[in-house]
């Protein structure tokens, strides 16, 4: 049976909510998981990804590249079999815009100076 080639995969966010479990294919891709977070974010968060580029998928403490399969990201040792694989799900802040916006240079920013009694 098809169904049975398929994987759990559950994504929890840094509040420890969960988006899934949902079952895919091995062949999908981590940029095609991020797309799929992105679209079932809880609405009533603030802050969502607007970008597979503000998502990084974490799996067994390894960053997962966009291009590599659920199949290739799988450690069977960590996996228990019957349950939902966990991914976690952490957002990179968006880099300000070249044409815009421009960084603050080290001279403008605030500094704090600390001494130790």
């Amino acid at each position: 049976m098809a169904g049975e080639d398929l994987i759990e995969l559950k994504f929890r966010l840094a509040d420890g909510a969960d988006i899934g479990p949902s079952k895919f294919s091995p062949t999908t891709t981590v940029a095609s998981l991020k797309e799929k977070i992105i679209s079932r974010w809880p609405k009533e968060k603030e802050n969502g990804p607007k970008t597979v580029n503000n998502v990084q998928l974490i799996h067994a403490g390894k960053i997962l590249e966009d291009n590599m399969t659920i199949a290739e990201s799988r450690l069977p040792v960590v996996e228990l079999p019957g349950t939902a694989i966990t991914m976690h799900v952490v957002l990179r802040p968006s880099l300000p815009d070249k044409k815009g916006e421009k960084l603050l240079s080290d001279s403008s920013k605030s500094r704090c100076l600390c001494s130790i009694l």
